[in-house]
């Protein structure tokens, strides 16, 4: 389906199992390449749009000759906002029950950006969506934090885990979106190059 990729050597810029098994899913042949770059961003900056920023600043981070004609990087990153907070990864298990503990029984967002970019063209874009938890007990957010150690995670979870099966009563906007990757829009951006 997407054949006009095969011109490109598709390179994903994310350590992230879920992105790669997301992209994968898709049909994308690709590879895994990833550099250290500084999630640091504006502190006036809108929350809702530092997720797409900091995609940018991802791609940016390989030059011109990491990048040449015949390769076509994607950078993603996600947040959850919640009470006017980025929640990033949890430092540690106190960290990640805290977070938890927030988002239980609220309605959060989700925003993921993305930047897909060649020699010749970038496109970025983020995509959002509402989760919307029941009231956790305390029993049930030390079960998750145990049992699937979400420290790696924006929020302190994987909508695809556990808290996710059993925690979750509502969503509006994209499921793939939370776990990392909004597969639609990404498919559609894909198409264009």
């Amino acid at each position: 389906m997407l054949e006009n990729l095969n011109k490109y050597q598709v390179i994903l810029a994310s350590k992230s199992p879920r992105r790669q098994e997301l992209l994968r899913g898709m049909g994308v042949e690709f590879v895994v390449q990833t550099k250290e770059t500084p999630e640091e961003y504006p502190p006036t900056m809108p929350l809702d749009e530092v997720p797409q920023y900091l995609s940018l600043q991802k791609s940016l981070a390989f030059t011109g000759n990491e990048l040449p004609a015949g390769f076509l990087l994607i950078t993603a990153d996600t947040v959850v906002i919640s009470e006017g907070e980025i929640l990033g990864k949890p430092k540690d298990a106190k960290d990640a029950f805290r977070m938890l503990a927030q988002l239980s029984g609220k309605t959060h967002h989700v925003v993921t950006g993305v930047t897909v970019r060649s020699a010749e063209k970038t496109e970025s874009f983020a995509a959002t969506s509402q989760v919307t938890f029941a009231a956790l007990e305390k029993d049930e957010i030390d079960y998750y934090i145990a049992h699937c150690k979400p420290f790696d995670k924006a929020g302190a979870y994987g909508i695809q885990e556990w808290i996710g099966y059993v925690g979750i009563s509502g969503l509006e906007g994209s499921f793939y979106n939370v776990m990392g990757l909004p597969t639609r829009r990404l498919f559609q951006i894909l198409k264009s190059f």
